[in-house]
Order: structure tokens, then sequence, then C-alpha cells
């Protein structure tokens, strides 16, 4: 649901988002400056706010240091954009993913291109793997951080020390990939 809390004389616009298996409050910020609070289903209101009353100081920060570091799209953000490159992101995606599975040699389900807002990729405990379209748009070595990090979900469904030696294999240097992405708006 969406509300609306003044922080430090400033109106600021969030997201609350309740959630029956939380046991914590999580606060986020994504790189379009929207803030969101997921808490525990019947978590007071009132508490929720004074979380975030707490937090003004640094989410003012964030939303200040987004302002003033408005990055430049690197791609269209249109359905007419996604049903373009869609065909070309599939390509992609399975060319890489055959490459890299033949070295871990994981059973897939099904591949899926997706025009996500959040999300470069996501795997199933089904085995499927969905990608985001604008997958088309990274350097290749971006990509491929991209590709391994949820073929290597197939067998680890989690972020552990195995799941991260496993992305080792393929991308030595997966942490600096990972910064990299992370600075790369949707």
């Amino acid at each position: 649901m969406k509300r609306t809390i003044k922080l430090n004389g400033r109106e600021i616009g969030y997201k609350l988002r309740r959630n029956k298996r939380a046991r914590r409050l999580n606060l986020s910020i994504n790189c379009a400056g929207e803030v969101g609070l997921s808490v525990p289903n019947y978590f007071p209101i009132g508490l929720a706010e004074q979380f975030l009353r707490k937090k003004a100081d640094w989410i003012i920060g964030v939303l200040g240091r987004f302002e003033n570091n408005k990055p430049k799209l690197f791609f269209k953000n249109s359905r007419r954009d996604y049903l373009e490159k869609k065909e070309n992101a599939l390509a992609l995606v399975e060319e890489r993913l055959n490459y890299f599975n033949s070295f871990y040699n994981f059973p897939i389900g099904g591949i899926t291109i997706k025009n996500q807002k959040s999300r470069w990729g996501s795997c199933s405990s089904k085995g499927n793997l969905n990608f985001n379209y604008k997958i088309v748009y990274l350097p290749e070595v971006l990509a491929d951080y991209i590709v391994v990090h949820e073929l290597c979900h197939l067998k680890e469904m989690n972020h552990s020390s195995r799941f991260w030696a496993r992305v080792a294999e393929m991308v030595p240097d997966w942490k600096e990939r990972r910064k990299q992405l992370k600075k790369r708006p949707f």
C-alpha cells in the first residue's frame, strides 16, 4: 500500500508491504528512488513509521544521491522495446547458458524472458530460469555474471558460501561484476 511520511521536513512516499513470513523490517530504496518497507503481517503502522523516522537521515541521503547522480538510461523502458528485444535476449541467454552449463551440467527447466522492473533474473524451485530482456543492453561480462548466477541457483537455491563458490568457478571476479551491476538502472 502506498503511503507518505514527513521526514526532516520533506514529504516522502513509500510502499508498505506486509509479509506473513517476515520476521523483521526490511527497508529498501531502488535505483528509481522508490522507498519500500516490508513488515511482518500484523506489525503496527505506527511502529513502522517510527522506524522510518529513525532512518530519516539515511533515507534522505540515499534519495539525495539518486537525485544528484541521475544515471543515464542505456535502454528504452517500454513494452515496444521489450517486444523488439525479447528474441535477441532469448538467443543471448540460451547461447550463454549452453556454454556455461557445459561445465556445470545442471538440468534446466524452461527459460523465460520477462520485462522486469527490479530484477535481472530469477530461478524457480522447478528449475525454470527467468531473465530480464534488458540483459541485451549489458556488457558481455555482466550478462555472463547474471547467467552464471541464475544457473548456480539450480543447485543452490540460496546465497550460501557453497552458492558463491559455484559462481566463482566460472566468474572468479563475481564481486566486482555484482558491484557494477548494482550501479546500473533498470
